[in-house]
């Protein structure tokens, strides 16, 4: 179905602006209210972070109803069985699985190669698959990039089983022509993406989220 879906982070990546931890109580009271809008997906944290995020996201899959509820994991094992540990009982759940792809990441945060990428995203997105449905997959920094390495790396996501494939621009240095045509590019030239929903994710360093969403 052609439609727009409002895919809601303020509990997870909003928890990262100076000042605004949250505890659970207050994010339960949040999520309720969230739902109330008519929100269709709800982040509601990152669970291998921490115990009290872990058990703050567990209240909120079983007492909110209407959104989606998802969990944000690394492409780690311990933190795909933590996020579905957190939304195993939601009316609906999804796991958010992402890895960076960019050069700079990869070589200096993951310490990984472009194949070992590429594999850890197999696997991890294959394991969150068994668990769940529905999966979603992030390369982190897509907005910096190769755009080539990036359409691989998303073919095999999507083989793999996820559902929708979110595009961060993470670093939100990205002027809307060039992100524009990073969406664009990503339609005409990954295999099997035509199934899946594509999902953007724009910070607003420049000011220029929402041009880019």
């Amino acid at each position: 179905m052609d439609r727009v879906i409002i895919f809601d982070t303020t509990l997870r990546d909003g928890e990262q602006s100076p000042g605004a931890t949250l505890h659970t109580h207050e994010k339960l009271e949040i999520a309720k209210q969230l739902a109330r809008l008519g929100v269709d997906v709800m982040e509601a944290g990152f669970p291998a972070s921490s115990p009290g995020d872990l058990e703050a996201v567990r209240q909120i899959a079983r007492e909110v109803r209407g959104p989606v509820i998802c969990g944000l994991a690394r492409c780690i094992k311990g933190d795909v069985d933590a996020a579905w540990e957190a939304i195993r009982d939601a009316e609906r759940g999804r796991i958010h699985v992402f890895i960076a792809t960019s050069d700079i990441h990869m070589k200096h945060k993951l310490r990984m190669t472009r194949e070992q990428v590429i594999q850890r995203t197999r696997e991890m997105v294959s394991h969150a698959r068994s668990y769940c449905q529905d999966v979603e997959f992030s390369p982190e920094d897509a907005g910096r990039s190769d755009p080539e390495f990036l359409y691989q790396v998303l073919a095999v996501a999507l083989e793999a089983g996820a559902t929708t494939v979110n595009i961060p621009d993470t670093v939100g240095y990205t002027m809307p022509a060039e992100f524009g045509a990073l969406i664009r590019g990503i339609r005409e030239n990954t295999p099997g993406i035509e199934a899946a929903v594509i999902s953007v994710h724009c910070h607003n360093d420049l000011g220029l989220a929402a041009a880019n969403t």
